[in-house]
Formats: structure tokens, sequence, C-alpha cells
């Protein structure tokens, strides 16, 4: 099966004396992209990216790029309640090259009625100006409070013609996903939920930005590119979502990578212990070998 999109990893993102490690940040974008990655997303839900300021974000993806990662691998999250900052950072994405940005609502005021929230985008991309091109709208209304309903989808979509390429189902409803992919099919849906990513794919979604592409990207990819689901993958996820979903992911990159800077999180997160974490390490054994030297 041929995706317009394809798996992009929500990069977990490492913290050192809690400041963001951009080395390991790229040798990890890196051996992601060698094992057939398309591109890599930075600072999304995963990433911690409404833990990470937009001066820090511009550095980070600075010397990102800096270190040898083509800006043109990388989606770029952009999760902020302020248009003056949602538009600077999609406008200096979008200027240093970035594939696409993923960009999610504002999540503070709520709830934010559908012509609230067309006015927000529509504030952001008359900011962006001549710039704007191949935005990737982020739903996630368990994390924002803030659903993307179809109406607004369109709507922008009418109203800036080229500039939408696709949106982000996390809502974890794959009925609901389904139903974006029929109604949207000139758009590339992307599939946040593992457990049924393969059955949508199957039905027209064009890839993935999700976690577990940081631990295990072949199987991943597999499991979209085949149209069918992995229930590894699905137990795996189980076990994931049933503690803190981030800090878990970043537990088992720190297993995999054989490196504890990978599990720390940054507060308000809480970073896991062994102990919390063991079930779903042993999740991972029937996958063999999930990582590979990373310089």
């Amino acid at each position: 099966m041929s995706l317009s999109f394809g798996i992009s990893p929500a990069l977990v993102t490492p913290f050192l004396d809690g400041k963001v490690d951009v080395h390991r940040l790229a040798a990890h974008a890196k051996d992601c992209l060698a094992r057939g990655c398309r591109t890599a997303t930075l600072f999304g839900t995963t990433g911690e990216g409404p833990s990470v300021g937009a001066a820090e974000r511009e550095r980070v993806a600075n010397e990102i790029v800096g270190l040898g990662i083509p800006a043109e691998k990388l989606v770029e999250g952009v999760i902020a309640c302020s248009p003056e900052e949602a538009a600077y950072s999609t406008r200096q994405a979008l200027r240093r090259g970035a594939h696409a940005v993923l960009l999610a609502p504002p999540f503070y005021f709520r709830p934010a009625p559908d012509d609230a929230v067309l006015a927000w985008y529509s504030a952001v991309f008359e900011a962006v100006g001549s710039d704007l091109r191949d935005v990737i709208l982020y739903h996630i209304p368990g994390m924002t409070g803030v659903p993307l309903s179809h109406s607004v989808i369109s709507r922008l979509k009418d109203r800036y013609p080229g500039a939408i390429r696709g949106v982000k189902d996390s809502a974890g409803d794959a009925e609901a996903t389904f139903a974006l992919i029929k109604a949207f099919p000139e758009l590339d849906i992307l599939v946040g939920d593992e457990t049924y990513l393969g059955r949508a794919c199957a039905a027209g979604a064009a890839g993935s930005i999700c976690g577990v592409a940081n631990i295990l990207p072949e199987a991943v990819i597999a499991l979209a590119e085949n149209g069918r689901d992995d229930p590894r993958i699905v137990e795996l996820v189980q076990e994931i979502v049933r503690r803190p979903v981030i800090p878990m992911v970043k537990a088992l990159v720190a297993h995999v990578r054989r490196d504890p800077v990978w599990a720390a999180a940054r507060p308000p997160l809480p970073t896991l212990d062994e102990q919390t974490t063991a079930r779903a390490v042993s999740l991972l054994e029937p996958f063999g070998k999930v990582t590979k030297a990373v310089a």
C-alpha cells in the first residue's frame, strides 16, 4: 500500500539537566529516518511541546538542522494559545523548510464554539501570510478540550485553498476517523492511535504521527503499509495508556536505547520508575532486537 504521508515518529524530547539535549534528539531522529520513517515530528504531544517555549523550540529546530537533518524531513509541532505565538512558530518552521506544521487549536478557554476556533486559526494564518502552506490540523480533544469539527476543517480548507495538508486525528475513536477519511479524501488523514492504524490505512488514511514509532518504527510502518493491525502493538498500546502516556513512551525509549536520560520528563509530567514500566518493557520481547546503534 502506498501512503501519501507515511509514518512520522512523534519524537520524545530528551532533557539533560532540565534542558533539551539536542544531540540525543538529532541522533534519535536520524535513526528513525534511517529505519524507514518518512519524516520525524518535533514538539508534538509526545514531545512535550506545550512544556517547551517558543524560543527554545526555535533554537532546537535550527540546531537539529545544523546537525545534518534536512528541514524538509521535519514536521514541527505548534501547540500554543495566543495567535501571536502560534503564528510566529508556524512561520519560522515553514521558512526553515519544514515538511509540515502540526498546529493544535487553542486550549485554555473552553468550550470554544466552532466560529471562534475558525476565527483563531484564521488569525494565525493571516499573520503567517505568504509563507502559509502544509498545515496539519491537530485534533486531540482529550488534551486540548477543543475538538475540530468537520465544519471547521471544511471552512478552513475553503478559506485557505492549498494551505491545509491534512488532519492528525488523535481522538482515539475509530469510527470517527473512518468518517473523517470519507469526508475529506483530498486531505492526508493521519491516525494517532496505533491500535487501529492498519485498518485506517486500508480505508484511506495517509499514515501516522505516533509515539510507538519512536520504539518500533519498522513494526508501525509494516502495519500501516500492509493495512492490517498488529495484535502485539495493540497490547503494547493498551499497556502504555494505563499509565501517564508520555512518560511511559519515554521510559520505553530509554530501555531500547539503553540510556536512562531518555526517561526524564519535564515537570509537571512525572518520570516513571522501572517497576511501573516493567510490563510494557516485557511486551517488547516479541519484537526481538528493536533498536539499532545510534551515533
